[in-house]
C-alpha cells in the first residue's frame, strides 16, 4: 500500500514538474502549488470555524474557493497548463477574501478577511516579477476601495450573530494567518533561491574553468593579441609586419628515422623535441607558429614589445632572440643524440624582413606567415648543412657585434636567385681574445 502511494505520488510529481523544466520553472511550480495548498488549509480552517458559529451563508464561500481550485489543480494534472493554473489560482486568492467579506458584512463585522487578497500581488511578484504583480495590485487597490466605499451599506455583521468578541478573534486570526502564509511563502522562497544560487555558483566556476581551458588552448594555437582580436571580431584578421625575423628549423633523416623506429616511439621522440623548442620559444619570449611534419617555425617582432622599439640594441631584441633560441636548439638536439644513441641533428634558416601575417580557416585554423622573408628563411634552411645555422644578410648586421659568425657565403635560392648568408657559430660571451682564438681555429 505504501509502495503504491509512493509510486502515485511520483508520478503526480512528474506531471507538476517535467525534466525539460528549467530551475526557475520548477520553483515557480513549487511555490504555486505550496501557496494553494496554504490557501486551502486556511479555506478548510475558515469553513470549520463558520459551521462551528453557524453562519451558513458564509461557509459556502471557503468550500466553493476549495472546489474550484481542486478543480483548478486537476485541470493542471491532466493539460500541463501552468499558465492557466496560475491565473486561475491568482484570481482565487484576489476575489474569494472580498466576496467573503462582502458576504459576512463590513470591514469590522468581516474582521479584515480581505487581507487575504493581498497574497495574490505578493504572489505574482514571486512567480512572475514586479511588472507582472503591478496589474493584480491595482486590481486590489480597486477592490478595496470599492468596499470602503459600500462598507457603510454592508453593516450586517451583529444581526449576522458575529458578536464583538467573535470580531476581535477573526482579527487575530486573520492577521496571524495572512502574517504566517506570507512569511512560509518568503521563506520558502528564499531557501529555494539559495540553494539555486549554490547551484548557479558551481555552474559558474565551472564554466570559468572550462572557459580559462579554452583560452589556454586557444592562446597555444594563436598569439594573445591575435587571440583577443579574433574573440571580440569576426572579420578577416590580416596584418603586415614591416619587419620580423623568422626561422625554420628541420630535423635532418627525419623520413630515414620514422622508418627505423616504430611509430609510437617516433612520435614520442617529435613530442618530446618539439616541446623543448617550445619552451624556448617562451623562454625567448617568441611566437611559435606551426609545425609542418619535422619542420619548426617560429618568429620575433610580432609583439607589441618588439614592434615598439624597446628591446632594441640589446640581447633581448628579437633577432637576438631568434639567434639565442637556435643555438639552444642546435645543442640540445647534440646533447639529445648521445641520450637516444641516434643521430639527431637540425638545421636551421633565419630571414628578417617585412612579412604579411593573418588567420586562416574556419576550423582548424591557424595564424600564418607570408612573404619573401618567410621564402628566404624556408629556402636557406635547405641548404643548410647538418647542426648548420645560416642567416641573412640582414639578421647577421642586426646581430653580429653578439654573436660570432663564418662567412659570408653566397647560395642560389629558388626564386631570388644568389643570396648571401652567414653561418651563426655562436654567443659572443667569451670575450674578444676568445672569439679571435675561435676565429684562429
Amino acid at each position: 500500500m505504501a509502495r503504491n502511494l509512493r509510486l502515485w505520488l511520483k508520478e503526480l510529481g512528474e506531471r507538476v514538474i517535467s525534466d525539460t523544466d528549467s530551475e526557475q520553472e520548477k520553483l515557480n511550480k513549487t511555490l504555486a502549488i505550496f501557496a494553494s495548498g496554504l490557501m486551502g488549509f486556511g479555506a478548510m480552517l475558515w469553513l470549520v470555524i463558520y459551521q462551528a458559529m453557524g453562519i451558513k451563508f458564509s461557509a459556502t464561500v471557503p468550500f466553493t474557493y476549495l472546489a474550484i481550485s481542486a478543480g483548478a489543480l486537476a485541470l493542471f494534472l491532466w493539460n500541463r497548463n501552468f499558465a492557466l493554473f496560475r491565473f486561475i489560482q491568482t484570481s482565487l486568492f484576489l476575489f474569494v477574501p472580498f466576496i467573503m467579506q462582502w458576504s459576512i458584512g463590513s470591514y469590522v463585522s468581516s474582521s479584515g478577511v480581505m487581507l487575504w487578497a493581498l497574497l495574490a500581488p505578493i504572489g505574482v511578484m514571486m512567480f512572475q516579477g514586479p511588472r507582472e504583480s503591478l496589474p493584480w495590485f491595482v486590481a486590489y487597490l480597486v477592490m478595496t476601495a470599492v468596499s470602503g466605499f459600500f462598507d457603510y451599506f454592508l453593516t450586517e455583521g451583529m444581526e449576522s450573530g458575529v458578536t464583538a468578541q467573535s470580531i476581535a478573534v477573526f482579527f487575530a486570526l486573520n492577521f496571524a494567518a495572512v502574517s504566517t502564509i506570507v512569511y512560509l511563502l518568503i521563506s520558502y522562497f528564499v531557501r529555494q533561491r539559495d540553494k539555486l544560487q549554490v547551484k548557479l555558483d558551481e555552474q559558474y566556476k565551472l564554466l570559468q574553468e572550462e572557459q580559462e581551458k579554452s583560452e589556454r588552448l586557444l592562446l597555444n594555437i594563436l598569439p594573445g593579441p591575435i587571440a583577443e582580436r579574433l574573440k571580440q571580431q569576426h572579420t578577416t584578421i590580416a596584418d603586415g609586419f614591416s619587419d620580423v625575423t623568422v626561422m625554420f628549423a628541420d630535423i635532418i633523416n627525419f623520413t630515414r628515422l620514422s622508418e627505423e623506429m616504430p611509430p609510437k616511439l617516433m612520435v614520442t621522440l617529435l613530442n618530446e623535441v618539439f616541446s623543448h623548442f617550445d619552451q624556448l620559444a617562451e623562454k625567448f619570449g617568441l611566437e611559435k607558429i606551426k609545425t609542418i611534419g619535422d619542420a619548426y617555425m617560429v618568429a620575433g617582432g610580432l609583439d607589441e614589445h618588439h614592434r615598439s622599439g624597446k628591446a632594441k640594441d640589446s640581447d633581448q631584441d628579437y633577432c637576438g632572440a631568434i639567434c639565442g633560441m637556435a643555438i639552444e636548439m642546435r645543442d640540445y638536439m647534440e646533447a639529445l643524440s648521445g641520450i637516444k644513441k641516434a643521430r639527431l641533428q637540425i638545421h636551421v634558416g633565419i630571414g628578417t624582413g617585412p612579412v604579411v601575417a593573418g588567420v586562416i580557416g574556419m576550423k582548424k585554423f591557424i595564424y600564418d606567415l607570408w612573404g619573401d622573408t618567410v621564402n628566404i628563411a624556408s629556402r636557406v634552411t635547405e641548404q643548410a648543412g647538418p647542426s648548420t645555422i645560416l642567416v641573412d644578410t640582414t639578421t647577421y648586421r642586426r646581430v653580429r657585434n653578439h654573436y660570432h659568425f663564418e662567412g659570408p657565403q653566397g647560395l642560389q635560392v629558388k626564386g631570388k636567385g644568389e643570396i648571401t648568408v652567414y653561418r651563426l657559430v655562436r654567443h659572443r660571451s667569451g670575450g674578444a681574445a676568445t672569439d679571435a682564438a675561435h676565429e684562429g681555429t
